[in-house]
């Protein structure tokens, strides 16, 4: 970050014809509201970068009252200044008010630090956001990365399909922007732009996906290869939206024929408790006949729905087994300790209690999957 100290602009001189750049970040802002609704308030996920800078900037021009959200993940010598320096920014620029958030990061779960800030990120976002949409300064160029990375880990289709515009509370409104956009927007105002040099660190897949492979793919392509990737991933994220939807259709189905704890006369649960949304049954004989990608799909929202979100491709593979493959094979354990098993002609799911014993939701109909 340098430590020169440039007079930020007042909001109302963003967007005219002498900052093409700055009117660009403005007029994708308000595309992005006239798309997925116009709060009258709003949150800026700010990290002093770029990207954020513009986005924060164009989001005031929008004339929503701005909150300017800042996570210091403290892994860097002089993060604290950094955080500080872009609230002043913020504040600056005309945002009604900037919360700098201090978090420790720890890779507990064994996922690497990246990927572990980066989900101390989002939950003190969530946490701070006070129910207001959180907007986000993902680029073009973070999307076609994201494709890439996809694709080098082996992942399906969700994640080739990028990031969503709006994927709530999370909005992303600068996806048709390109990093050099909101660079220039930035300098069209004189606003100080903080270099995080972890951008540049080769430790990090994704640093090398920037200067490396895109590098390399842009010379054999003799062009930019930005869009195109970009494109695909749009695409992608089309037929997977229509194909969730159906998966999505078929467990509505299954809910509204499934008999309910009232239906059956069983007891419902003590005042006090949680009780969980039920789930409808599998029946073996219906899910064996669908397609692999929808049945994919219908495993994959029935343990989501279930709060089962961690489950993978292995995972999934194996639950599919117990229908297409069935040869008596014990349940598939998933992570934290559920599991789900096969018994007569319906796959049940079966969580953990606090005593570590698994076992299924106690008002639901037997044998039905439920949680």
């Amino acid at each position: 970050m340098s430590n020169s100290t440039h007079p930020l602009p007042h909001a109302d001189t963003f967007g005219g014809t002498g900052d093409p750049h700055m009117w660009a970040v403005t007029t994708a802002v308000r595309t992005w509201w006239d798309a997925y609704g116009r709060p009258g308030r709003i949150c800026v996920a700010l990290s002093g970068g770029a990207d954020s800078l513009a986005l924060t900037a164009g989001a005031i021009r929008t004339g929503a009252q701005v909150t300017a959200l800042i996570v210091d993940h403290q892994l860097q010598k002089g993060s604290t200044q950094v955080a500080h320096h872009a609230a002043d920014q913020a504040r600056q620029l005309g945002c009604a008010d900037a919360l700098v958030i201090p978090i420790i990061v720890t890779d507990e779960e064994s996922v690497g630090m990246e990927a572990a800030a980066r989900e101390a990120r989002y939950a003190a976002l969530d946490m701070l956001r006070a129910g207001q949409p959180v907007l986000l300064g993902h680029t073009q160029d973070d999307q076609a990365e994201t494709l890439l990375l996809g694709l080098l880990r082996g992942s399906g289709p969700r994640a080739i399909a990028g990031m969503l515009p709006w994927d709530e509370p999370w909005g992303r409104p600068l996806l048709s922007l390109r990093r050099t956009d909101t660079q220039a927007a930035c300098a069209e105002h004189s606003i100080d732009v903080w270099e995080d040099p972890q951008n540049s660190d080769p430790a990090f897949t994704r640093v090398r996906v920037r200067h490396e492979l895109l590098p390399l793919l842009r010379d054999i392509r003799g062009g930019d290869v930005v869009p195109g990737l970009a494109r695909t991933a749009q695409l992608v994220r089309e037929d997977t939206i229509q194909l969730d939807a159906q998966a999505a259709t078929f467990l509505d189905r299954l809910a509204a024929e499934q008999p309910t704890p009232e239906s059956t006369g069983q007891p419902l649960p003590e005042s006090g408790s949680i009780r969980m949304p039920e789930l409808p049954r599998l029946p073996v004989t219906e899910l064996c006949d669908l397609p692999d990608p929808i049945l994919r799909r219908i495993l994959r929202l029935w343990l989501h729905r279930s709060g089962q979100t961690q489950v993978g491709y292995s995972h999934l593979t194996d639950i599919a087994r117990l229908l297409t493959d069935w040869h008596g094979q014990g349940p598939v354990t998933l992570p934290g300790g559920a599991t789900v098993r096969r018994h007569h002609q319906q796959l049940s799911l079966q969580v953990p209690t606090s005593g570590g014993h698994c076992c299924e939701h106690p008002h639901a109909p037997h044998p039905i999957a439920h949680f």
